[in-house]
C-alpha cells in the first residue's frame, strides 16, 4: 500500500512539473514567431534563412539582436508604439546603414564576392544590404536575373534610360544582367566592374576584341569607354557619337581625315555649301578599328587598320 501511494505522490510530481514546463515561456527566437508568425513572414522556412537543425543557420536574435523591450513591449517615458529590436531592417529603421550590413556581414565574408566590401561604393553611400534583398522569404529580385535590373534602377536611373535606347546591351531581352559585368559588394576595378579594368571586363564576352594585335588602337587598349556607352545608346555599337564625329575627337579633320569624306564646289572638302558632312563613316575603309595585323606600314598609321 505505501509503495502504491509513493507511485502515485511521484506520478503527480511529475505530472506537475511537465506542466510547469509546458507553461514556461518560450526563450529566444521562439519568442519572436508568438507575433511574427508565417502570416507575416512568409515561406521563411524555404530559405536558408529558416530554422534548420543546421547550427549554422542564424535565427531571429542572430541577425536583430536580442531586445527585451520590443518583447516584452517595454516603452521609454513618452515614446510611441512598440520598442525596435535592436537591429532593423526596414526603411523606417534608425539603425545606420553600416550596423545593418554587420549583421549579414557576420556570416557573408567568406567568399571573393563580398571580401571587398568594406570601403566600397554601396558601402560607402551607406547603402545596406536589406536596402536591395528580401531576407524573410525566397522572392529576392536581386538574386533572380530576369529582375535584378529593376532593383538596380531604383536608384541607377541614368542606366535604365540608356539600356531602352536603340542600340544597348540585351539587358531588357533578359540576356545579359547587371551582375555579369559588375559586382555590387566590391571590386577592385572602376566602376564596380568584376575584373581589374574595364577592358578586361568587356574581353569576358568580346574575347576577338582583346587582341594582341601587330597593329593597336590606342583609344582601345586604353579603354573601351573612350568610343562605347557600355548601357546603351542612339547610335550603332553602343558608339557614344556617330562617325565621323567621334573619329574626329582625336583625328585632325584637316587632313585625311575630312579631305576623302566628300567635297563641295568651291567649299571646304567634306562639307557641302549647307555645311553637312557627306561622308558616311571612317569604318567604310578601316573596318579594324581594334586593331590589326596589317604588317605593311612602318610605325601606326590609319592605313594599318584597313584590313
Amino acid at each position: 500500500m505505501r509503495i502504491k501511494c509513493l507511485l502515485a505522490m511521484f506520478g503527480l510530481f511529475l505530472f506537475t512539473q511537465m506542466g510547469a514546463v509546458g507553461a514556461a515561456e518560450p526563450t529566444g527566437a521562439a519568442q519572436c514567431v508568438k507575433c511574427h508568425d508565417a502570416e507575416e513572414r512568409p515561406d521563411i522556412s524555404k530559405t536558408a534563412h529558416g530554422f534548420s537543425s543546421d547550427k549554422r543557420v542564424p535565427d531571429c536574435i542572430s541577425c536583430h539582436g536580442a531586445s527585451d523591450d520590443h518583447a516584452n513591449n517595454r516603452r521609454q517615458p513618452g515614446a510611441k508604439g512598440r520598442p525596435g529590436p535592436d537591429r532593423m531592417f526596414d526603411k523606417a529603421s534608425n539603425t545606420p546603414a553600416s550596423q545593418r550590413s554587420e549583421a549579414c556581414l557576420t556570416c557573408h565574408t567568406k567568399d571573393a564576392k563580398r571580401a571587398l566590401w568594406s570601403g566600397s561604393q554601396h558601402d560607402a553611400a551607406d547603402v545596406a544590404c536589406s536596402a536591395c534583398h528580401v531576407i524573410h522569404n525566397n522572392q529576392d529580385k536581386v538574386r533572380n536575373r530576369a529582375t535584378q535590373a529593376e532593383v538596380c534602377y531604383t536608384c541607377h536611373k541614368e542606366q535604365r534610360s540608356q539600356v531602352n535606347k536603340a542600340s544597348h546591351h540585351p539587358i531588357p531581352e533578359g540576356k545579359v544582367t547587371c551582375s555579369d559585368c559588375h559586382n555590387v559588394h566590391g571590386s577592385a576595378g572602376p566602376k564596380l566592374v568584376k575584373r581589374d579594368s574595364i577592358n578586361d571586363t568587356c574581353y569576358t564576352c568580346h574575347a576577338e576584341k582583346r587582341g594582341p594585335y601587330i597593329r593597336p588602337h590606342d583609344p582601345v587598349t586604353e579603354d573601351c569607354a573612350n568610343c562605347h556607352n557600355s548601357h546603351g545608346s542612339n547610335t550603332a555599337g553602343l558608339l557614344k557619337v556617330r562617325a565621323p564625329l567621334l573619329c574626329q575627337e582625336c583625328h585632325t579633320t584637316t587632313t585625311h581625315a575630312a579631305s576623302t569624306l566628300g567635297s563641295a564646289p568651291g567649299g571646304n572638302p567634306g562639307i557641302n555649301a549647307a555645311g553637312i558632312w557627306q561622308g558616311r563613316s571612317c569604318m567604310n575603309c578601316h573596318t579594324q578599328v581594334h586593331g590589326s595585323n596589317n604588317p605593311t606600314t612602318n610605325g601606326f598609321s590609319p592605313k594599318a587598320l584597313m584590313r
